[in-house]
């Protein structure tokens, strides 16, 4: 029968990766030979000896099993009849623990179903008895130049395997350095536009201060003269109201020029925590009305801060104000405040509604509010302040259950020395 394909392999419960063993001119393969007939097994040994292979012999399964284990052989010829443990059990035996160690059977009885049998439980070959010495050996050099073929071309597969699985992790770590830098560059442009938005509104904030005020000083003035010479109650009551009202676009107007540009400030040691406290103490009567719970917590006494206090109490105090306004039926404010070596970070926490995901690229932008009345000025001038310090803020989580901004500044860092503004 022809040479049967030496590369089947076989399915077995526990499977012992031993080292790989590749056939080589240059070093003569290592052949055991396990038949009980003792006659067959020096007749065979001399045979192949004679081609100047390695040879071991054994008498049945089990003693071939364990001279295996030390001999490591690339290639067993085997008796299909054996006492004990009989040829074709110890064939699939062999063939799980030593995965590269190609079988040759020998048997006497020539039936096309052992030979079927024989292949699928791993045989490379069988060899009928009685043999012809030149068969045996070119049927013996075939097997081991197929397993050198077949062990060679699996070291390539494992080899290519190896390349595809660096060259997927290459692909990763590119597609992740790719995303990261075009988050990155996506931030970078955001601030840029930020930036323009800002510059520009100073332009607008300049020529407004000196466009608006002027007249409406000249009106402040004249409802106070009118109001020197009024004496009906409903009169009063209106031109009260009219400077009320002077009042309040004065105010926004130096909201304007103070999201637009740094006015006047003193640096000096600030402590955060101490701020955060007192911006929380302000709020107590809102809390209180609405029925919001205010939870602080510090990790530790914190470091120093160089800035300016005023400064700083803006930040928090529109952070607070706008969590007290999402909790209008009652909810938590929480804060939260923790350091590292560079950076001292606070969290504030609401359990109001969330920010609709299509807000969240405009709530920065000057003038942006979803409040019935508000002027959009908050946001904008928290974010121009944290810049001043070169900090960070962004909305670390929102949705239903509420919203976490998280402010962070280094604790270490130099100011930026734009001019001092006074609107």
């Amino acid at each position: 029968m022809e040479t049967a394909n030496a590369g089947q392999q076989v399915d077995c419960c526990s499977f012992f990766r031993v080292a790989m063993l590749t056939a080589s001119e240059n070093i003569p393969a290592r052949i055991l030979v396990i038949d009980d007939e003792k006659s067959v097994r020096d007749l065979v040994s001399i045979i192949i000896s004679s081609r100047g292979y390695h040879v071991a012999s054994a008498q049945d399964a089990m003693e071939g099993m364990q001279l295996a284990e030390t001999f490591r052989p690339e290639l067993v010829l085997m008796d299909y009849m054996m006492p004990g443990v009989d040829g074709l059990t110890a064939l699939k035996e062999m063939r799980c623990r030593y995965p590269e160690t190609y079988v040759v059977m020998f048997t006497g009885k020539g039936s096309e179903e052992i030979a079927v049998a024989l292949m699928k439980a791993g045989a490379s070959d069988y060899i009928l008895k009685p043999f012809n010495n030149q068969n045996l050996l070119e049927r013996i050099e075939t097997v081991l130049r197929i397993r050198g073929v077949e062990l060679k071309n699996r070291e390539l597969m494992a080899e290519r395997e190896s390349l595809l699985e660096e060259i997927r992790a290459w692909n990763l770590e590119l597609e992740e350095r790719i995303q990261k830098e075009s988050e990155e560059l996506r931030k970078a442009h955001e601030e840029v536009v930020h930036s323009q938005k800002l510059a520009t509104l100073g332009y607008l904030a300049a020529g407004m201060a000196h466009e608006i005020r002027n007249p409406l000083n000249s009106i402040s003035l004249f409802v106070q003269l009118l109001h020197e010479g009024v004496d009906d109650p409903e009169k009063l009551e209106y031109l009260e109201k009219v400077l009320k009202e002077v009042d309040r676009i004065d105010a926004t107007l130096r909201k304007l020029l103070d999201t637009a540009k740094r006015p006047m400030y003193e640096l000096s040691e600030v402590d955060v925590e101490q701020v955060i406290r007192s911006a929380l103490d302000s709020f107590k009567p809102q809390t209180s009305v609405h029925r919001i719970v205010v939870e602080f917590t510090s990790s530790g006494p914190p470091p120093l801060l160089k800035a300016d206090p005023a400064e700083l109490t803006q930040i928090f105090t529109n952070l607070f104000l706008n969590a007290i306004h999402e909790m209008g039926d009652g909810g938590r404010l929480g804060v939260e405040l923790y350091q590292d070596d560079k950076d001292l970070t606070v969290l504030v926490s609401d359990t109001g509604k969330g920010i609709p995901r299509e807000n969240l690229p405009s709530i920065f932008d000057p003038f942006f509010t979803t409040k019935s009345r508000g002027t959009g000025m908050g946001l904008a001038l928290v974010l121009r302040i944290v810049k001043n310090y070169k900090g960070r803020i962004e909305v670390a989580r929102t949705g239903e259950s509420g919203t976490v901004f998280l402010v962070s500044l280094p604790i270490r860092a130099e100011q930026e020395n734009d001019a001092p503004f006074v609107g």
